[in-house]
């Protein structure tokens, strides 16, 4: 996978947690900044985490996924990006592409950061317009990237 690819990958694992973000600012319009700064850090550090797990949990199947590596990727970020983002799973097919986990990792854990602390300076303004949207778009690139492995 290129950069672009484990951006866009941070992107759509981030937009639950960007949802959650802008939930709770406006749930919580009072709440100390530095509580509110504590989302940005823990999202990103578990969306960071969750692939590493799955990435080795995927090992007890690698050859298996390994050697249908399209195919295993589409269908857990098409399942995935269907119904619920899950970076565990995610983990599992950045195993099947043999990317580099530690940086796919990173990568992914900084993007979400990076999204929730928008979250956090505009949630307030965006109202709830965005959090359903996030959801979809997250979605729509984890198939779209499933949809790229099958075929590149």
């Amino acid at each position: 996978m290129s950069l672009l690819e484990i951006v866009l990958l941070g992107l759509a694992l981030s937009a639950d947690a960007l949802s959650v973000t802008i939930s709770n600012t406006f749930a919580y319009r009072d709440e100390r900044a530095s509580r509110l700064a504590l989302m940005p850090t823990f999202f990103g550090a578990f969306q960071a985490l969750m692939p590493v797990a799955g990435y080795y949990l995927g090992g007890i199947a690698a050859e298996l996924i390994e050697s249908h590596a399209g195919i295993v990727t589409l269908v857990i970020l098409g399942i995935i990006g269907g119904t619920a983002i899950d970076a565990f799973a995610v983990g599992v097919s950045l195993r099947a592409q043999a990317v580099g986990l530690a940086f796919s990792a990173c990568t992914i854990g900084v993007t979400t950061v990076i999204c929730c602390v928008v979250a956090l300076v505009l949630g307030r303004k965006l109202g709830t317009l965005l959090g359903d949207r996030a959801e979809i778009l997250g979605g729509c690139v984890l198939i779209g990237i499933g949809l790229k492995a099958l075929l590149g």
